[in-house]
């Protein structure tokens, strides 16, 4: 396996982002509002405005280089916001107290920090921000803005530290030399293994939770693939939204040259059956999916423009041989008749239409046909996902 290198990013981020310079405002007709905002809730809270006294120095950064020119989020932003974007990563990766931006609209400043969020899911130290608008004869003639950092600069090292030997240990089962889907689905697969979804896990909104504590929510999982991902050199970013009504993170992927979804958080699943037993699985539907499927649960935010994803050459089902384009009743029932010998006791099939789908349930479970391709010794199962037109049979 390549030595990979660590946190590639971060170093290059405090060797390059290096210029910076001053500002002096002292009018005493100046003014500043401070206002807050917080990654869990998205919104704003004004706190106060009071006059600016005479003197105060703000600091501005001056010619910031860029470091994320291959994000998928910086790429959507127009020059102002990828100005600001540079400048509050910079802020963030040195630990900066608080800077002045190149941009007079809280809006801009809010879009940047968004896609930074969505770029880097490795910011564990930071959980929010505010801003301080300045302004005089109530013009605005400058922002001001401060990270909500979680922990000083030495135990956000040390932290890095710890999340550096964690990932070092997870990524040992994957080389470099794999290819795209090879690693994107090892990634998956692993943290659903590793990983449990607790609701109230400490530090669900970022990577600690995956990584050392091993409990997240879905925040914590669509972080963690992107920084994993990354590692990897496999293109993503964060998805933020909603998924049946209630907030959700997610990510869109770039394998082979083709962009896709993934839903980590929801490819960890548990099948309850009828004697109430429950058991953790990976559920593939979710590794590498349409555009068309994910509308069908998820909504995204509009903070940034997303691709449409209508290729299949790198989904599960299709690299895995698991995809019927038309009725072949043998290959099918060759294929769930396995569901007696695998290990997970579990086949899934999907299928290209409603009606290829109708049938497979109507032959093999109303009609339970499945019995001529294997011996039951247990009792038979189904999970039914006629959106994604996947059936998954299972015995226990």
């Amino acid at each position: 396996m390549k030595k990979r290198r660590k946190a590639t990013w971060l170093i290059l981020g405090i060797v390059a982002l290096a210029a910076a310079g001053g500002i002096i405002y002292n009018r005493e007709d100046m003014h500043k509002k401070v206002v807050d905002y917080w990654d869990e809730q998205s919104d704003f809270y004004s706190s106060f405005t009071k006059e600016l006294t005479a003197g105060t120095i703000l600091e501005k950064i001056e010619d910031v280089d860029s470091i994320s020119e291959d994000k998928y989020a910086y790429q959507g932003l127009n020059e102002e916001g990828k100005k600001v974007y540079d400048e509050i990563l910079h802020a963030m990766l040195n630990h900066t107290e608080k800077v002045t931006v190149a941009t007079l609209d809280p809006a801009v400043l809010k879009l940047a920090f968004e896609d930074v969020s969505s770029d880097y899911g490795g910011l564990f130290w930071v959980s929010g921000y505010s801003y301080t608008e300045y302004t005089r004869n109530e013009e605005c003639v400058s922002i001001e803005f401060a990270p909500k950092y979680t922990m000083t600069y030495d135990e956000q090292k040390q932290m890095q530290s710890k999340i550096d030997a964690a990932v070092d240990e997870f990524l040992s089962g994957v080389s470099m030399q794999d290819g795209d889907y090879e690693k994107a689905k090892y990634v998956f697969e692993n943290l659903i293994r590793q990983v449990d979804y607790v609701k109230d896990a400490p530090d669900s909104q970022n990577i600690i939770s995956v990584f050392i504590g091993k409990q997240t929510v879905c925040q914590g999982y669509a972080s963690a693939t992107q920084y994993l991902l990354n590692q990897l050199n496999i293109p993503s970013v964060i998805v933020t939204g909603s998924a049946n009504g209630e907030a959700h993170a997610w990510n869109l992927v770039q394998l082979d040259g083709a962009y896709y979804y993934m839903d980590t958080t929801w490819g960890n699943s548990t099948y309850q059956n009828e004697d109430e037993e429950s058991s953790k699985f990976v559920n593939y539907s979710y590794l590498a999916f349409t555009t068309e499927e994910m509308e069908a649960t998820h909504t995204p935010d509009d903070h940034m423009a997303l691709p449409s994803c209508d290729v299949l050459d790198d989904n599960y089902f299709v690299r895995e041989g698991y995809y019927f384009t038309d009725w072949q009743v043998d290959a099918i029932g060759e294929l769930y008749g396995q569901v007696a010998d695998n290990e997970e006791h579990r086949v899934a099939l999907k299928f290209a239409t409603d009606d290829l789908y109708d049938r497979a349930k109507k032959y093999f479970i109303d009609q339970k046909m499945l019995e001529n391709y294997c011996d039951i010794t247990g009792n038979v199962y189904y999970l039914d996902d006629p959106k994604q037109r996947i059936l998954t049979i299972s015995i226990k």
